[in-house]
């Protein structure tokens, strides 16, 4: 039990610390005159959603109930006693619920970041506040619960094993649905519909992400095991998760290199985000090869479906929903192609996919369970969202966003040593903080 708590409250730090991974993505990818408020959000966001899981959440997303929600364990005190009466879909880790909470939050947050990258450049900080909080308790716990938690999905067997769906197309489709109805930042399209490059200030802050995000997944994947005392199987998923990265990170930089003429950097660390995403659903079930090839399929086609979504007159400043969205719907897929029959038995969930004689069985859970969750949080999006926009608005004015988010909404530039003066006498000064 010791070295299982020691195992699972590592992979809970891991995962949490990709926060820094966002906060750095995000900063990177946008301009400088927001990337205070990018980047500080994302504690704001974590310490909403800690409370929120802590109190309903958790409850929702793993305490006992029916086939679509969690009716008990709300307001998780860390009992041995509270654990063993409400939450016996997580009795099979000898780790105390205090962790497993831990964990589960870390998981909770991340899909809540994702959720952001929709609100970029243009969200008013209030609106963090409200859909940060109903976010995670009425819309991730509820998908969390059908697949993790004996819910109508795990009852079929639908194997997601560390979050494709559950984590990754939540949170993308949150943010796909902000994204339509904030409509896109000023100066993005020309009157004919043409999209215009808005580079983000910093690439060596969002390597720098995309390299946390990476280290973190070894958490994210392996973690998802709630215990190291067994085969070791939890260094499998950790080999499977990280060629799946290499491999779409090389096939994303390819494929731009082909399109644009030029090897693009933020394409190819949109292809390793996009492969760990596919990956995180069937890292347990596929062997190394198909991995691989997982890995390299998510990087081609969020690459091009990026472009695609842009053309479409969709601005999506962080690329969320391609990233995470069409990554994730690709990688919960593939396991009713790749998964071997050998190692669902071993994980104890669902069947062998297509290439391995399990037939269309498999596949066809997976896509039920795709189809399931994208509708049910595209439509509560819709509604929380929608509701948000008529009574409180969505959006900052066009004078504070072309100020930008750091001075409007905190008073302060994040890179305050950059405001000039207007030139006086000859002399431009600079603004101190």
């Amino acid at each position: 039990m010791a070295v299982d708590s020691v195992w699972v409250m590592l992979a809970a730090v891991l995962v949490i610390f990709m926060q820094a991974g966002f906060a750095l993505l995000e900063a990177g990818s946008t301009r400088m005159k927001n990337a205070g408020h990018v980047a500080g959000k994302t504690i704001l966001t974590f310490g909403l959603a800690a409370v929120a899981f802590w109190a309903i959440g958790f409850g929702f997303a793993f305490g006992n109930g029916n086939s679509f929600f969690g009716t008990t364990g709300f307001f998780v005190d860390g009992s041995a006693k509270q654990a063993a009466a409400a939450f016996s879909s997580l009795s099979f880790s000898d780790a105390p619920i205090s962790i497993k909470f831990l964990f589960q939050l870390a998981f909770a947050g991340v899909s809540l970041a994702i959720a952001w990258g929709g609100f970029a450049e243009r969200g008013k900080l209030a609106v963090y506040f409200v859909f940060g909080v109903l976010f995670t308790v009425v819309i991730y716990p509820i998908v969390a619960h059908w697949v993790w938690g004996g819910g109508w999905l795990a009852q079929l067997g639908m194997q997601d094993f560390a979050g494709s769906t559950v984590v990754h197309l939540q949170g993308a489709t949150a943010a796909l649905v902000a994204t339509l109805l904030l409509k896109p930042r000023l100066g993005k399209f020309n009157k004919d519909g043409k999209p215009n490059l808005i580079p983000g200030h910093n690439q060596v802050y969002t390597v720098l992400g995309v390299i946390i995000l990476w280290i973190g997944w070894f958490g994210f994947n392996p973690g998802s095991t709630l215990a190291a005392v067994n085969d070791g199987f939890f260094g499998y998923i950790a080999l499977t998760t990280n060629m799946a990265a290499a491999a779409g990170g090389v096939a994303a930089l390819l494929v731009s290199w082909a399109y644009f003429g030029k090897a693009d950097i933020p394409s190819m660390l949109n292809g390793v985000l996009a492969a760990l995403v596919a990956i995180t659903a069937s890292c347990a079930f596929v062997d190394v090869w198909a991995s691989i090839v997982i890995g390299a399929v998510a990087g081609i086609v969020t690459f091009y479906t990026a472009q695609w979504f842009e053309k479409m007159g969709l601005d999506d400043p962080i690329y969320a929903f391609s990233v995470h969205g069409i990554a994730g719907i690709w990688g919960t897929l593939s396991t009713g192609f790749f998964a071997t029959p050998e190692l669902a038995k071993s994980v104890g969930v669902g069947q062998a996919g297509l290439f391995y004689g399990g037939g269309l069985h498999q596949l066809g859970v997976q896509a039920l369970g795709v189809f399931g969750a994208f509708l049910f949080v595209l439509v509560l999006s819709f509604i929380i969202l929608g509701i948000m926009k008529l009574t409180m608005g969505l959006r900052v004015t066009e004078e504070e966003e072309i100020i930008g988010l750091d001075l409007s909404e905190h008073g302060n530039y994040g890179y305050p040593e950059q405001l000039k003066k207007p030139e006086i006498g000859g002399h431009t000064a600079t603004v101190s903080s």
